[in-house]
C-alpha cells in the first residue's frame, strides 16, 4: 500500500493581489533607475540621467500608495510586535520611499554630480530596499501562523 503525503496547513498570500501590483512598480521602476545610473555612468549620454529622474519618480509616486497600504496594514496587526511581518515591511518601505525620495533631490543636480557615488549609492539603496520589501511582501505564510 502506497502512503500518501498531505501538508497539514495551505500557505497563504500575506498581501492583497491589488497591493502585490501596486509594489511591482518600485521594484521594477528603483531596478531601472539603477540601470540607467550605471548605463549614464559608462557612456556619459545625458538622457540615461534623464531616464533615471523619471524612474525615480515614477517608483515614488507609485510607492506612496503601497507606503499608505503598508500603514494601513501595520495598524490592523494592532496586537504585532515589532518583528512581525507588518512591522518588518512598514520599515522597509517607508525606508524605500525616503531613500526613493532623497534619490530624485540628487537627481535633480546636474547630470554628471546627480550620478556621481552619491546617486548610485541611493539608486542602489532604494533597489535594494524595494526588493527586500518584495521578498517579506510576497513570501508565503502558513495557515495557522499569525501575519
Amino acid at each position: 500500500m502506497e502512503t500518501v503525503m498531505m501538508p497539514a496547513t495551505l500557505a497563504r498570500p500575506w498581501i492583497h493581489p491589488l497591493h502585490a501590483i501596486l509594489l511591482s512598480f518600485p521594484v521594477a521602476l528603483f531596478a531601472s533607475a539603477l540601470a540607467s545610473d550605471i548605463t549614464y555612468f559608462n557612456s556619459g549620454e545625458v538622457q540615461w540621467s534623464n531616464l533615471s529622474q523619471w524612474a525615480i519618480t515614477g517608483g515614488l509616486v507609485f510607492g506612496a500608495p503601497v507606503l499608505g497600504w503598508a500603514v494601513f496594514a501595520r495598524v490592523r496587526a494592532r496586537g504585532a510586535g515589532v518583528r512581525s511581518r507588518p512591522s518588518i515591511y512598514l520599515i522597509l518601505i517607508c525606508a524605500m520611499w525616503i531613500v526613493g525620495l532623497l534619490n530624485a533631490f540628487k537627481h535633480s543636480q546636474d547630470a554628471w554630480s546627480s550620478v556621481e557615488a552619491g546617486g548610485l549609492l541611493l539608486s542602489i539603496l532604494s533597489t535594494m530596499l524595494a526588493l527586500a520589501a518584495a521578498w517579506v511582501a510576497h513570501s508565503e505564510i502558513l495557515a495557522g501562523d499569525k501575519a
